[in-house]
């Protein structure tokens, strides 16, 4: 697929956006690539976890001011016509998602990296907002994913001041898991894709999506909704399984299901 390369290991699917030469920035083509490669990857159960990642020295420079003209004179409507479903992918896959990012992350790369649900850096990667160097406000999902991440004032300080984040940094605030060298990223990707893949495929994303639910809920409401959605769960192959295991004194062997 133009834009997007796949690729698995065993249970996890790799994605690789592949537009080198522009550090993988984003167009409608790559953008619409990317959802359909998620959409294709993850159709059948024997995938259990993804990798997202970028090609070359950068993960994703963010919008490729050259195909802005693509997205016709409503530019709300055209990002949400060919980039909203990539982002969308991402956030409501079936399976977790670990993001790999080697080289920049910058503008909607960054916003595109934080729709995973854990990012392992490169020690060479740098991640920047860098619209209010050209007069605009974050976009992409910026505002709503960074702040979750790692708290209003910091957010609001990488916005304002446009300062770049180095993968360092960026582990101390809390927005990475850990930072590797270059040439092992993959490596480190992988095996935690692969601990991932290992797990409780529905209970994993389920989590997830209370995490999601939470930010809009009630303390009273959230109770609740755990519970509820803990009472479908428990009756999953994988939670039974969970069960066996723990009381047989072995581990569990899950399969997703």
């Amino acid at each position: 697929m133009a834009g997007v390369k796949q690729a698995r290991d065993g249970a996890v699917g790799i994605l690789t956006l592949d537009e080198p030469a522009s550090l993988n920035a984003m167009t409608p083509d790559l953008l619409g690539a990317l959802a359909t490669a998620v959409a294709e990857m993850t159709l059948g159960e024997d995938i259990r976890a993804l990798i997202l990642t970028g090609a070359g020295r950068g993960f994703c420079s963010g919008q490729n001011l050259k195909a802005s003209e693509a997205l016709g004179e409503d530019i709300a409507a055209g990002v949400m016509r060919f980039y909203w479903p990539a982002f969308k992918a991402l956030r409501e896959c079936r399976v977790p998602v670990v993001v790999a990012v080697n080289g920049v992350a910058a503008g909607g790369g960054f916003s595109l990296a934080m729709a995973g649900d854990i990012i392992v850096a490169a020690r060479s990667a740098s991640f920047i907002q860098v619209f209010s160097r050209i007069a605009l406000v974050p976009d992409l999902g910026s505002t709503w994913l960074l702040p979750r991440l790692i708290g209003r004032q910091r957010a609001l300080e990488l916005m304002l001041l446009n300062e770049p984040l180095t993968a360092e940094r960026a582990q101390e605030i809390g927005l990475v898991r850990q930072v590797v060298d270059d040439a092992n990223l993959m490596d480190e990707a992988l095996g935690l894709a692969r601990r991932l893949a290992e797990g409780p495929t529905r209970a994993l994303v389920a989590t997830r999506a209370l995490v999601e639910e939470s930010e809009h809920s009630t303390f009273e409401a959230q109770f609740r909704r755990e519970i509820e959605l803990q009472a479908t769960i428990r009756k999953s192959a994988d939670a039974i399984e969970g069960r066996n295991a723990f009381v047989e004194k072995r581990k569990a062997k899950f399969t997703g299901r």
